[in-house]
């Protein structure tokens, strides 16, 4: 069977448009790009192009954006660096219950100089909600770091609402929206963060390079010392080639994320609707409504996942982010989110791309049954006394989904077709890939 790469979350393959503007960096514009030269002026005016498309693309200003190595090095950045430059508002963070683990490590790596942390918590779809943020303040709070959308489960978080709780306070707000970015609309005015983490290899870039968007007054200690790059936020040689990806990425991202992100929906419920009619037993999680386009996280109750993944290698997916995958044992996702180990075991991550075709989907459905009714056997659990499986819902009405053949093309429509008349179509549209 031919291999299927279902673990987008993880990392994007480069996109080849990526690939093809970087050519030329690999052989020219290899000088420093803060020497007053010709070919330093080169790199350096290849910087600034790639600045100025995040400033109009994002909706900041060309200096609030710093570039760095990668999501990790924004996190650390963002949380590390406000914390000490804001220190006399107070020493208290709050971050959310299901943050990445650079964010969680770096906010308890503060403990040790007297901050205080409290983890606001999520609910059961892994989501902070207003309320809860607000719960989770004190009058010393200096800094809220949340995400934008979940890493696991892809649960979004309203990053918005959540500013509107902070606003008139003196905290700074940090999103890290490395998972969201490329796949649904993260404008900087509209978010309401002063502190937004862009990583470049999960929407089709290159690894090793990222963004970290500052807000213009938000003081911000550089973590790393030396000549004074980045207006003095992050010293070292700028990375011109990755830098380069990246804006190469943010340009694809602006021209296919909404055409993507409709097939992707197609495609997800397609995939999960084919699993739920040939398996009873299957739970859904993260909501499933406010999550991306690309995530589907299924717990396959009966069986432990690793082992199905085991079964099927030729789908390239996981059990969770690549720090904990396969890892056993309950998450601390779906433990922050309330779930027992078991459905934590027996769940799945399946992170669909902008290549991703329907036959893929149905060669990956045909392959997870199989594994998974094989698996069940095995163990002497039987699939006729499993529940009916959780369904995709329509986002109109909240009626379930099911899959139409009828027509040119296959399509995921209502229940209450036509009286709602959603569907969307899992036919590739020109462009899509």
């Amino acid at each position: 069977m031919a291999e299927i790469y279902l673990d987008h979350n993880s990392t994007t393959p480069m996109d080849p448009a990526v690939v093809a503007e970087l050519q030329p960096f690999l052989t020219a514009a290899q000088a420093n790009p803060s020497c007053a030269h010709a070919h330093g002026q080169e790199a350096r005016a290849a910087i600034d192009g790639v600045r100025r498309l995040i400033s109009e693309t994002f909706g900041c200003a060309r200096d609030e954006i710093v570039f760095t190595s990668g999501g990790t090095e924004s996190n650390n950045l963002a949380i590390k660096g406000a914390a000490f430059a804001n220190e006399e508002r107070g020493k208290h963070i709050v971050i959310g219950g299901a943050e990445h683990p650079c964010v969680l490590d770096s906010a308890r790596w503060l403990e040790r100089f007297g901050w205080e942390v409290t983890l606001a918590p999520v609910n059961d779809k892994g989501q902070v909600t207003p309320e809860a943020l607000s719960d989770a303040l004190r009058d010393d709070t200096a800094l809220v770091s949340v995400m934008t959308a979940q890493n696991v489960v892809g649960t979004i978080n309203r990053v918005d609402e959540l500013a509107e709780v902070l606003a008139g306070r003196r905290i700074v707000f940090h999103t890290d929206a490395a998972q969201a970015v490329g796949k649904i609309p993260t404008s900087f005015p509209f978010m309401g963060a002063d502190l937004v983490t862009l990583a470049g290899h999960k929407f089709y870039g290159p690894k090793g390079v990222g963004a970290l968007i500052v807000r213009r007054k938000t003081p911000l200690s550089p973590l790393f010392h030396g000549a004074g790059h980045e207006a003095g936020r992050r010293s070292g040689t700028e990375n011109t080639l990755g830098i380069v990806g990246l804006g190469a990425a943010v340009r694809l991202a602006r021209s296919k994320m909404a055409e993507a992100g409709e097939r992707m929906i197609a495609l997800r419920d397609g995939l999960h609707l084919m699993l739920a009619d040939g398996l009873p037993g299957l739970l859904l999680n993260g909501d499933p409504l406010d999550r991306l386009p690309n995530t589907l996280n299924l717990s396959f109750q009966g069986v432990v996942g690793a082992d199905i993944a085991a079964r099927v290698p030729e789908l390239m997916l996981s059990t969770g982010p690549a720090c904990h995958d396969r890892m056993g044992g309950l998450s601390p996702t779906f433990a922050a989110m309330g779930l027992s180990a078991e459905r934590s075991q027996s769940s799945l991550r399946i992170s669909l791309g902008r290549h991703n075709t329907w036959e893929e989907m149905e060669q990956a459905a045909s392959q997870l049954i199989e594994a998974v009714e094989a698996l069940r056997s095995s163990q002497g659990w039987s699939s006729a006394d499993a529940p009916p499986s959780d369904r995709p819902i329509c986002p109109r009405c909240e009626q379930p989904l099911r899959l139409d053949e009828i027509g040119i093309a296959p399509s995921v429509v209502c229940v209450r077709s036509p009286e709602c008349r959603y569907e969307a179509w899992l036919a590739a549209p020109a462009g899509a890939t």
